[in-house]
């Protein structure tokens, strides 16, 4: 079992996503689309997705382990991979203590969540795990085929691929504003990063461990943190932010492309792609 998601794809909401943009994803040359929002045990926008294109890769970035058993997503996970095969990853995460009110013992969590995958088939090489801190990131590379950061930076991909080791998948999450403007950019990227990310203990934990200080954390982040966190600029600037997340380490890196509400996203995924050189 071989899945290979190609050294760049897109990350999007689950509501943001449908067969027609899917497929002007894969002709565009992207590898993957990473599907965000915690979906449903089911599966139906992954098997959607799939069936409307010829070769991408459909991973989840995340399915819940807290709010999804790992017995309703493991009948959902055969279908998919024995109708497409090789190209669907079952990406899961335990989530948010301040979203989940039975947050308790997240790590023995996840080892249980995966131990039920073992017992119910799901296969190593078919799975990835939301991993930001070294034992979680540790674990994914002992227990899946690797790690899905999100809300990270191309310095916690090189830690991320030392704590790894060479062989387990590392595909992070950035996202990315084509604006040359930076307070325009910094205007639409800011919220994304604010809401709910610097409320979220696993996140401002992980800046933190980057070196990240409460005065970068309040407020909205200051402006160093958002520029960190969401690569903005021409195609080309954006397109060289994401490659440093190669550089340091990543096999894969999946942009979340941001754009004010209501704004089509295919023109801007067409830029970037162009930067890419995808095509």
């Amino acid at each position: 079992m071989t899945i290979d998601p190609g050294r760049y794809g897109i990350w999007r909401r689950a509501n943001g996503l449908g067969p027609e943009l899917a497929q002007e994803v894969e002709r565009l040359g992207f590898g993957a689309i990473w599907i965000g929002g915690s979906p449903p045990a089911d599966l139906a926008v992954a098997e959607s997705l799939l069936a409307a294109t010829d070769h991408l890769v459909v991973a989840t970035g995340i399915v819940n382990m807290w709010s999804t058993p790992a017995d309703d997503v493991a009948p959902s996970y055969h279908r998919l991979a024995e109708r497409f095969p090789d190209r669907f990853l079952l990406g899961v995460g335990v989530g948010h203590p301040e979203h989940t009110g039975e947050y308790t013992k997240p790590y023995a969590t996840v080892v249980e969540y995966l131990d039920r995958l073992d017992a119910l088939d799901v296969p190593v090489a078919g799975r990835a795990l939301a991993a930001l801190g070294p034992k979680v990131l540790a674990l994914a590379a002992e227990r899946t085929a690797g790690a899905h950061p999100y809300l990270t930076t191309p310095e916690h991909t090189r830690r991320a691929r030392a704590t790894l080791g060479p062989d387990a998948l590392l595909a992070p999450e950035h996202k990315v504003v084509l604006d040359d403007d930076a307070d325009r950019a910094r205007a639409l990227g800011r919220p994304a990063v604010q809401t709910p990310y610097l409320g979220l203990r696993n996140y401002v934990t992980n800046l933190k461990r980057l070196g990240w200080t409460d005065a970068d954390i309040e407020n909205g982040g200051s402006d160093a943190l958002v520029d960190a966190l969401v690569a903005h600029g021409s195609p080309e600037v954006v397109a060289a932010r994401l490659t440093e997340h190669l550089d340091a380490g990543a096999d894969h890196v999946c942009a979340q492309v941001l754009t004010p509400d209501g704004a089509d996203v295919v023109p801007d995924l067409r830029r970037l792609a162009g930067a890419l050189r995808l095509g």
